[in-house]
């Protein structure tokens, strides 16, 4: 069985310690989101979807540097964090579907994946929402000193509400053992960042809470983990929270139906000659772990795996009544 089809996120998480697989699961995340897409104009999928082409290296960086009894939280924009820190394809892309095998047992959608075992919160609709959420995980670990972090992932929008100042603000008052990363993307919504927001780089605005605010490169899987395991050894030694500013783009719109006429004429294109699976494929076969034509081939057997994943997923059952409402007091 290979670590793609591993049947529990825990081991999915393993693979991870290898660089090949590494690169493996960024070519994953994209073809499964470039499949979820498919399946949305197929009828497949209800709701919206918010997919995250372009951002791989962010994904596995943070799952990378992080330990399965870490705490996570992120946006709607998850499927990739999911599928990076273990939750099995079929598990995503049945949620996505509204599916029982998902991994909320098809009730949340595409915007609220959980995984427990692997650290995964809900994933959160509401902008910044995961903020708060994540200063309160890492004030339990905190005062039950079990030497967890929590990671907080987030949009450039979220840094211009008040839930952003108020976490890092709280955070770094109690030295919480948390970092949050902000996916700049350069867009919130349809919106260019330098429309919304007076400062090139939101790493800046650490320096007004005392903690350190590093700017990454996106792009770049490596600098991803080691920004990562910095701020990840920093937080675990109780020397408190840090903000690190991914610099990275989304391939396509904000949603499912956005066709991203807003973007500066030939912006993508700048962006796509620094694309986060070809940079790390250059620096493997630069390794010698893989050779010219490999990552072609890994294309081609993760697509095979992503179509059985998507055939289980649509093989499974809606939930029922009974479980939809199954949560629900009152």
């Amino acid at each position: 069985m290979s670590a793609l089809n591993s049947t529990t996120p825990l081991a999915r998480r393993a693979v991870l310690a290898d660089r090949v697989e590494q690169l493996k699961r960024m070519v994953e995340i994209r073809l499964a989101e470039e499949r979820i897409q498919r399946l949305f104009s197929e009828g497949e999928v209800r709701g919206s979807t918010h997919l995250c082409i372009g951002q791989e290296a962010v994904a596995v960086g943070v799952a990378r540097a992080t330990h399965p009894e870490d705490i996570v939280s992120c946006t709607y924009r998850g499927h990739g964090h999911a599928l990076a820190l273990g939750v099995a394809p079929e598990q995503v892309i049945g949620e996505i579907c509204g599916r029982s095998i998902g991994c909320a047992g098809g009730l949340g959608g595409s915007m609220h994946l959980v995984e427990p075992t692997v650290g995964l919160m809900p994933t959160a609709a509401i902008v910044g929402a995961g903020l708060p959420i994540a200063c309160g995980a890492a004030l339990a670990a905190k005062v039950r000193k079990s030497g967890r972090v929590s990671v907080a992932i987030f949009g450039d929008g979220t840094a211009n509400i008040g839930a952003f100042h108020e976490a890092l603000n709280f955070a770094a008052i109690q030295k919480l053992p948390v970092i949050f990363v902000c996916e700049n993307n350069l867009y919130g919504e349809y919106t260019r960042i330098n429309f919304t927001t007076p400062i090139e780089h939101i790493a800046d605005r650490a320096a007004g809470y005392a903690m350190p605010g590093i700017v990454v490169d996106g792009q770049d899987l490596d600098a991803v983990a080691r920004a990562m395991e910095q701020a990840v050894a920093r937080a675990r030694s109780g020397e408190g929270p840090s903000l690190l500013e991914m610099k990275t783009y989304r391939y396509s719109g904000h949603s499912r139906s956005d066709p991203a006429t807003y973007r500066l004429d030939g912006e993508l294109d700048i962006w796509l000659k620094r694309d986060p699976i070809d940079l790390f494929a250059r620096v493997l076969i630069g390794e010698g772990a893989i050779r010219a034509g490999d990552l072609d081939r890994m294309k081609t057997e993760v697509r095979e795996e992503v179509e059985t994943a998507v055939a289980r997923a649509l093989s499974s059952s809606r939930p029922k009544s009974a479980e939809i409402f199954s949560h629900v007091t009152g």
